[in-house]
């Protein structure tokens, strides 16, 4: 196995891994039919009974379709997608939508990359779609609004459009506006989310998807972020206040 992770990690993934891989098919037929969508026959290993020995294939298998095993399983890979697990927790309850489309996304990455990228755009769609829906909250949706337009909507309400801004915080909203845009360009241009023939470019490598990923876990969290200190926390506080007699 190549070293582009750690070897710590490494340890932890596939400890993690062959214990899901038994909780799910519990059978050495089931687990051995499972590795064989991944690897060829000589690459698994076996025991001396010739049944499966998933510890030492998992050690000798390359990192990169470790982690592909382990997105297909649904097991958290921090180390190869940064902010994964802390905005998938964020998503979990109040975002369920978000959530079972960013997952799908996270398990497209490296089989379907043009794919991956249109659903970590959905799943930013829908959690600015959800925080529009607080009775709070001015800005209206009717439902058909792009990326783009939702992202500028949000901003507007949280009064990062404003101009008595200092220049720093708007060159980083310019760039969240920025960033909004390209994804959507992306998932509607070079994606296979609108029709397309032989001769259209399509994203057909995952970093690309990686760094898509990436920027919608970003700018999720901080909308989830500034949405909940803001929002959430002062109704919560107001509502506390008024019960006092004072």
């Amino acid at each position: 196995m190549n070293n582009s992770i750690s070897p710590k990690y490494q340890m932890q993934l596939i400890t993690e891994v062959d214990r899901t891989i038994w909780s799910l098919y519990g059978s050495y037929v089931q687990v051995r039919f499972y590795m064989e969508k991944w690897l060829d026959n000589y690459e698994i290993k076996e025991k001396q009974d010739d049944k499966i020995d998933l510890l030492s294939t998992l050690h000798s298998i390359p990192n990169k379709t470790l982690l592909k095993i382990a997105i297909d399983l649904g097991i958290e890979t921090p180390d190869y997608i940064p902010s994964m697990p802390t905005f998938k927790n964020e998503l979990k309850i109040d975002y369920t939508t978000a959530y079972s489309t960013f997952v799908e996304a996270l398990k497209q990455v490296e089989t379907n990359p043009s794919t991956a990228i249109g659903l970590a755009n959905s799943a930013l769609e829908s959690i600015i779609k959800e925080i529009l829906k607080d009775d709070q909250i001015s800005q209206q949706v009717n439902g058909k609004e792009t990326l783009h337009r939702l992202i500028k909507l949000i901003l507007k309400e949280f009064r990062f459009l404003d101009e008595d801004l200092p220049v720093e915080i708007k060159t980083i909203v310019s760039g969240l506006i920025s960033t909004a845009n390209a994804i959507e360009k992306l998932r509607s241009e070079k994606t296979n989310f609108h029709g397309k023939t032989n001769t259209d470019y399509m994203v057909t490598n995952p970093l690309y998807a990686k760094c898509i990923i990436n920027s919608v876990a970003t700018v999720g969290l901080f909308l989830i972020d500034y949405y909940k200190n803001e929002y959430i926390n002062n109704k919560i506080e107001t509502a506390i206040l008024a019960d006092f007699p004072f």
